[in-house]
């Protein structure tokens, strides 16, 4: 398999990241943060896209696996505590959801 800086960089759990909270002064605020939810959605459209199409089902299904009881998804995931952080329902997470499933189904942006 080819290099890849971005998950190299952002991987938290094989989840992505926005951006390295403990790089000093990135965003300002105290503490850590999860795994950004959009972002992996965007993955999983990126693997898709570039022909690794086992890597996007994988990486979608685990997503997937991730949804509350009623099919809702933030926009953070903290993968040591297994659970949902941040504002719940999260409109980017679910149109990233939406982008995923259709890009895999072939019906993608172009």
């Amino acid at each position: 398999m080819a290099a890849d800086p971005c998950r190299e960089e952002l991987s938290k759990d094989g989840l992505l990241l926005r951006y390295r909270p403990e790089h000093e002064g990135v965003d300002g605020l105290p503490g850590g943060e999860g795994a950004f939810l959009a972002c992996t959605f965007w993955l999983v459209e990126a693997l898709q896209a570039i022909g690794r199409r086992t890597e996007a089902v994988t990486l979608f299904e685990r997503l997937l696996s991730l949804r509350n009881d009623v099919g809702m998804m933030s926009e953070e995931y903290d993968p040591a505590a297994g659970r949902q952080l941040g504002n719940t329902p999260q409109a980017f997470t679910l149109v990233g959801l939406v982008n995923a499933a259709r890009s895999l189904a072939g019906n993608g942006r172009r």
